[in-house]
């Protein structure tokens, strides 16, 4: 019988599997280094097992111990299975800005998670770098791995990853292409590349954020080009000690809305489920075009699995809250299709202005229509309201007939947004838009702007 004695033998020997359609203006054949076929459905499968059987063979990790580091979620997960096959505990401190399905992967493998925030200084005692060395200093008979300066980390890349791309490829491999964290991945495939080839060209996907592609090309670590971002398990605020930057050629920068893009597309036109950074990654060979000739060979190694984004990536309101997702809004309709189904918020003119300040608060809005039995009638805003109040703070008592100002404008639902657009000036602060059914809906000059 062929069987693996645990799962944790079921680690490596990962496809190479063809891109076709996105790649298809290319002049090279690009191919996939799929990692998500491992038991964690990552590449951190391979480091975190090495990175354990390293800890264990000089002494760091004894038995019975608690495995505590900070991460992203994927190296979690990787530790997280081999500590429940080798009987250690684990306590994972992990950065807020990482996906929920990430949290609650961890926690179904019986690792506590500790969430902290992101943005902050790494030495910030909050930030998730300080919070694991601290919980590694108060937990008894605990291990930090401490993955960005692990040396085991490259060293499992070096020893599995690199070897499987030379011989998969028959040696034929020209480029390596593949997000860059903590280095492990870069520095050891790269290692081994270049050492059976030393043309290999080892290429870094990087994100904006992110301080390594300057630092590779100027020396500088520019604290300037430190800020959030969204994407995930790519780029760095820190210069991990894995990242062997002599070893690589270059680096690409994908922005977050290219890298969210191209994970669905990845999704929707190759067939390929995959994470966050695969859509970097992927972003980052097709930017990386002019390198390539006819005769390249290149592999694109793509992390983890879209399991972990079904929330985030994979979800078309998280998608357009954050603007990654170019619906076409050219109309009146466009720009209201997404509240159709609210009742539009108004008042009588025989309301107080106390019932509108009740309503703007409970509906966080800025302006509402005012209407009597013929129709729109008025409109009030909370600018018409604070000029008022200096002048009379007994406003809120008064009806609304006494303080409202002309109505809104009201159009059709095909007009124009450029045709809207000219309708709001220093008096005039939304649009009413009527649809077909007799109801209307409000635009405003931020619905305008979030359009754009």
């Amino acid at each position: 019988m062929k069987y693996a004695k645990n799962i944790l033998e079921t680690i490596g020997n990962t496809p190479l599997v063809k891109i076709n359609t996105l790649t298809k203006d290319l002049p090279c054949l690009v191919l996939s280094k799929y990692e998500t076929f491992n038991p964690g459905n990552s590449t951190k499968d391979r480091m975190a097992l090495k990175m354990i059987e390293d800890a264990e063979a000089d002494g760091r990790l004894k038995p019975g111990g608690t495995i505590i580091e900070g991460t992203s979620g994927n190296t979690g997960m990787g530790l997280a299975l081999a500590a429940i096959v080798k009987g250690y505990k684990c306590v994972f401190v992990i950065s807020d800005k990482q996906s929920k399905e990430k949290m609650d992967i961890l926690r179904a493998v019986g690792a506590k998670v500790v969430v902290c925030p992101t943005n902050v200084e790494p030495t910030d005692p909050r930030s998730y770098y300080s919070v694991s060395k601290r919980l590694s200093e108060e937990t008894p008979n605990s291990w930090y791995v401490n993955q960005y300066d692990n040396p085991s980390n490259a060293a499992a890349h070096y020893e599995s990853t690199g070897p499987e791309i030379w011989e998969q490829t028959n040696g034929k491999v020209t480029h390596f292409v593949v997000g860059v964290g903590t280095g492990g991945t870069i520095s050891g495939v790269g290692k081994y590349l270049k050492e059976q080839n030393p043309n290999i060209k080892v290429w870094g996907v990087d994100t904006y954020g992110s301080v390594f592609k300057k630092y590779h090309e100027t020396g500088e670590f520019d604290e300037n080009e430190i800020y959030p971002y969204i994407t995930e398990g790519i780029g760095e605020d820190i210069l991990p000690e894995n990242v062997d930057f002599s070893l690589i050629d270059g680096f690409t920068k994908v922005t977050d809305k290219d890298a969210a893009i191209y994970t669905q597309k990845l999704a929707k036109v190759e067939g390929m489920f995959l994470g966050n950074s695969a859509g970097s990654a992927i972003k980052g060979v097709l930017q990386l075009k002019e390198h390539f000739t006819k005769d390249d060979v290149v592999v694109v190694l793509f992390h983890d699995h879209g399991s972990r984004y079904v929330g985030k990536m994979f979800n078309d309101e998280w998608m357009r809250e954050r603007g990654f997702i170019e619906d076409k809004i050219t109309t009146a309709e466009d720009l209201v299709k997404n509240t159709e189904a609210q009742d539009l918020v108004t008042v009588k003119t025989e309301e107080l202005v106390s019932h509108a300040i009740e309503r703007m608060k409970k509906y966080k809005i800025s302006q509402i229509p005012v209407e009597d039995s013929t129709g729109f009638v008025g409109a009030i805003d909370e600018a018409d309201l604070l000029r008022m109040y200096i002048e009379n703070k007994d406003i809120s008592d008064l009806p609304i007939k006494d303080v409202m100002h002309k109505p809104f404008p009201v159009v059709g639902k095909s007009t124009a947004i450029e045709a809207i657009s000219k309708l709001f000036n220093r008096d005039n602060n939304a649009v009413l838009v009527k649809l077909d059914n007799g109801t209307h809906q409000i635009i405003t000059k931020y619905d305008i702007i979030s359009a754009l």
